[in-house]
């Protein structure tokens, strides 16, 4: 055996053999180990390179460790949610029915989607596909897919406010929104807060106060002590 070489990981099938021959029933992952032994040396082949620049002649480092796997849409999805941070507080579902629900995707028709919500997903799609089919710049993609997100964002918008204001012409009542109950969070948080840090103040004063009082009583017991008859 090479000195500071390790060969524990190929002698598991020959362990897991051993064992089985004792009255101890195998272990579950001894048919696993069987079919799939571990490789008994020590070469590895490069990994496959998950890079945005596939043709760099560098070599990888770390031939033992997992690549990063780094895919288009992750630095487009950071800018985008950089730009629109109050995206991120809508809510989103994200269960799929059958795991290939992007099959039915048609970037290339707009934003709307069947069976997808709008959402910066939408975008960061529609982006991508403008730069790979249409080939265009990764700035004026953006800004034709931000564009067609503003306009649908804004008829959304419309359609939710004209169909609050019809329900309400036939008597529907909506309770508060988002926005009032976070004021009154925020209104009741602070009033707990002004009376914390007024007792805070009173207790501070009071404390000074007594210091204060004894002071002088201090002092005048001493000028009392100093005085002759």
């Amino acid at each position: 055996m090479a000195r500071g070489r390790k060969f524990l990981a190929a002698g598991v099938h020959d362990t897991a053999m051993i064992l089985s021959r004792n009255p101890y029933p195998p272990p579950n992952r001894f048919k696993a180990i069987a079919s799939i032994a571990p490789a008994e040396v020590l070469t590895r082949p490069y990994p496959i390179q998950h890079s945005n620049n596939p043709k760099s002649s560098k070599k990888p480092k770390n031939l033992f460790r997992p690549t990063k796997i780094v895919y288009p849409e992750d630095r487009l999805r950071t800018e985008f949610y950089m730009d629109h941070p109050w995206e991120l507080a809508r809510p989103r579902m994200l269960l799929e029915l059958d795991g290939q629900d992007a099959r039915w995707r048609r970037w290339g028709r707009g934003l709307m989607q069947p069976g997808m919500k709008l959402s910066g997903e939408n975008v960061v799609q529609r982006q991508l596909w403008l730069m790979q089919v249409k080939k265009m710049s990764k700035r004026a993609a953006y800004d034709k897919a931000r564009k067609e997100f503003y306009d649908l964002r804004q008829t959304e918008e419309i359609e939710n406010r004209i169909a609050i204001e019809e329900a309400r012409m036939v008597g529907a009542y909506f309770g508060k929104t988002d926005l009032q109950v976070g004021m009154e969070m925020e209104a009741q948080t602070y009033n707990a807060w002004k009376k914390w840090a007024s007792g805070q103040i009173a207790a501070i004063d009071s404390e000074r106060n007594a210091a204060y009082a004894n002071l002088l009583d201090d002092t005048e017991e001493s000028e009392e002590v100093g005085v002759v008859p």
